[in-house]
């Protein structure tokens, strides 16, 4: 079982940094803007976002309006492009934001296993 929490706390991790490389994309002065908004508006840590994806999606919409599935699209590239595993998805879904990383989490840890 500890292997498990491990391998939770490095998905974080993965998740985490994915996010952060993909804010930068918009420059490293929006990128602390955003983290202070999420913070001081939003009460989300920068260091809590991998336990609270949905809400980090909510107030990154809250924050861009339409705008915000584009770095949705971005994250979820640089989170592909750390993890390495191939998706298991039902393409009949409609892609969400939080049940990708769900997803993601999911088929990092069975490749862990």
């Amino acid at each position: 079982m500890p292997k498990k929490k491990a391998s939770n706390d490095n998905f974080e991790k993965l998740v985490l940094k994915a996010i952060d490389d993909a804010l930068l994309t918009l420059g490293d002065s929006a990128r602390q803007s955003i983290y202070f908004h999420l913070k001081t508006k939003y009460k989300i840590a920068k260091n809590d976002i991998p336990f609270h994806i949905r809400d980090f999606a909510d107030d990154l919409e809250k924050i861009f309006g339409p705008g915000s599935k584009f770095l949705e699209i971005v994250i979820m590239k640089k989170l592909y492009e750390k993890t390495g595993s191939a998706l298991e998805w039902d393409e009949r879904k409609e892609l969400v934001f939080a049940d990708y990383v769900a997803a993601a989490k999911q088929s990092c840890m069975k490749n862990e296993q």
